[in-house]
């Protein structure tokens, strides 16, 4: 494999790691109003994450780093041609990250309700956005290649901008809604005690039936549309697989199990994504216009230094990472909650 191929691995490897870390920190959003009706129930399921969400959200940073230093034109073409779905991305992830931080600040009702509904807001709104992103991106953007000034523009016409909302992208913001929310109910199955952990595995229960089906709809569509043969056909078994184990694996209480296996559903399901877009980072809708891996790649100078700088760094990273994991491993409840903070007033 050439550098530059190896680097397009290397970003969805990336991305992966970005939905599967991520993927159940938006699914603990997602339940806010489902299984934290109680003010004690909301703040343990926010202690859950409290940790690692920030280091989560690292490996959407490094992936659009990634991105921009080993395919400048893949970033060029998608980040402006794709203006405002980014735009919502960021906006979502701004205003759940400091939601965590300040809903605390003051013991009030309606202060508390504000940033409750911002995470809420950013938690339904970047997977949703993202999943039809993604889609998209199999399918084909509407992009068209200028071979005099060597770039790949998107045609932003209405009728190609609508286009982007097609059953199968649709199909796809809305199968990553469900597979996350199965996701953070497990998750917080697994990381509490008491009544909240009965109420997670009760709800895990009823929407891993809607997320196997989704899964199954999504990756056959995939596999038979834009996959690689054989090999997108076992992928997208993997995934129907891994949300199966998982709802089954919730049936028994065994939640550490059941984790796995939606872990292993979102990594095969990008995954696949990522192999029907091979061999190229941006597949245009028109013919001859497909921004291909090789065309879209830095020069081999910048793509060795990156990779010397990343088997360098990497290692600290995924280290420190899996730490902050082991130290905060158990379960946790209501009586684990600190006292609340008094009043304070607001100026």
């Amino acid at each position: 494999m050439t550098l530059a191929e190896i680097w397009f691995v290397a970003i969805a490897i990336l991305w992966i790691g970005f939905f599967v870390l991520e993927g159940f920190d938006f699914g603990v959003g997602m339940l806010f109003p489902i299984l934290g009706r109680k003010e004690e129930n909301r703040r343990v399921m926010i202690n859950t994450i409290g940790p690692v969400w920030d280091g989560n959200e690292v490996w959407l940073l490094t992936a659009g780093g990634a991105m921009f230093a080993a395919f400048p034109e893949w970033y060029a073409t998608v980040f402006s041609g794709l203006y405002i779905p980014l735009f919502l991305v960021l906006l979502g992830l701004i205003l759940r990250g400091v939601s965590f931080e300040y809903r605390h600040k003051h013991d009030r009702d309606d202060w508390r309700k504000l940033f409750d509904g911002f995470i809420m807001f950013g938690s339904y709104v970047v997977p949703l956005v993202l999943g039809v992103g993604f889609a998209n991106f199999v399918r084909g953007l509407p992009i068209v290649a200028d071979p005099v000034q060597r770039n790949w523009v998107m045609d932003g016409t209405f009728s190609n901008i609508l286009g982007l909302f097609n059953p199968f992208a649709l199909l796809g913001g809305i199968t990553f809604l469900a597979v996350f929310m199965f996701h953070g109910a497990l998750f917080i199955a697994l990381k509490t005690r008491g009544d909240i952990r009965e109420q997670a595995r009760n709800f895990a229960a009823k929407i891993g039936i809607a997320a196997i089906v989704l899964v199954a709809a999504f990756g056959i569509w995939l596999s038979l549309g834009w996959g690689k043969g054989a090999l997108s056909l076992v992928i997208a078994v993997l995934a129907i697989a891994g949300v199966g184990i998982a709802w089954f694996m919730n049936s028994k209480g065994r939640e550490g199990w059941a984790f796995i296996g939606t872990v292993v559903s979102i990594l095969t399901t990008v995954a696949g994504m990522f192999i029907a877009m091979w061999p190229n980072v941006v597949p245009a809708l028109t013919a001859g216009n497909d921004l291909s891996i090789q065309s879209a790649a830095s020069t081999s100078y910048t793509l060795t230094i990156m990779t010397v700088a990343t088997a360098i760094f990497l290692p600290v990273v995924l280290g420190y990472q899996a730490w902050t994991f082991w130290v905060f491993r158990k379960r946790i409840s209501t009586k684990n909650l600190p006292a609340a903070a008094p009043q304070q007033p607001v100026h």
